[in-house]
Formats: structure tokens, sequence, C-alpha cells
């Protein structure tokens, strides 16, 4: 039988997500990125997040800089701000990300490269 999180998981290519809590202009969710996986190199125009890292080691970017975060680190994203999230590791990287904005769907991406050839 399947648990309410597992029920509720959107699978990506780079691994998966769902969401732990939502209310007004906010949205919690936890991401698993599976070793080698990617995220696109992407924007929002509606939101901004916050990333903590729970367990892996991130690489992220965020426009021009590629900062390293292992557990307990975190980091800023503001709405506009170009950024991707990926694991080069051999474990699973496991992230809480919380966003905060007037639209929080899924469609407010704006993507520039994308190892999935998703646009």
């Amino acid at each position: 039988m399947a648990t309410k999180n597992e029920e509720m998981t959107e699978v990506r290519p780079w691994g998966s997500f769902y969401v732990i809590d939502r209310g007004t202009g906010f949205k919690v969710k936890r991401i698993v990125v599976k070793p080698g996986g990617r995220l696109s190199l992407q924007s929002h125009r509606h939101r901004s997040e916050h990333w903590t890292i729970v367990s892996g080691e991130a690489t992220a970017t965020l426009k021009s800089a590629v900062h390293k975060l292992s557990r307990g680190q975190s980091l800023d994203i503001c709405e506009g701000d170009i950024h991707r999230l990926e694991n080069f590791g051999n474990g699973e990287l496991e992230v809480i990300e919380v966003q905060f904005g007037n639209y929080l769907g899924e469609d407010d991406i704006q993507r520039y490269e994308d190892a999935y050839d998703r646009t």
C-alpha cells in the first residue's frame, strides 16, 4: 500500500518531489535529486525560493556563481535569478525548498538549458 507521500510524489527525469505544505503565498517541497541528476538552468517570474540541504551534496548555480552545499547549508534564490540544482554525488540529494510568491504553479519556469530536452 502506498503512503500519502508516495501517492503525491511527482516524478521527473532528475528525481522527484512532493509538496509538504502550502498556504497563501508559500509552498514547501521535499526534493530528491538522484545521483547524476540535474534540474534545468531556470528562472521564475513570480516566486523566490529558499533551498536547505537535508542530505547529500549539492552543486547549485545561482546567476554566474557555483556553490557547493552540504547538510544544513542553504541558498536564497530571488525572483528572476537564473539557477540550477545538481547532484554529482553517489547517493541521493535531499533538499527542502520553500517558495514564496503570488503565483506558485509548476508552469512558472523559464528554462535556459535542460539535459532532458524539456521546453
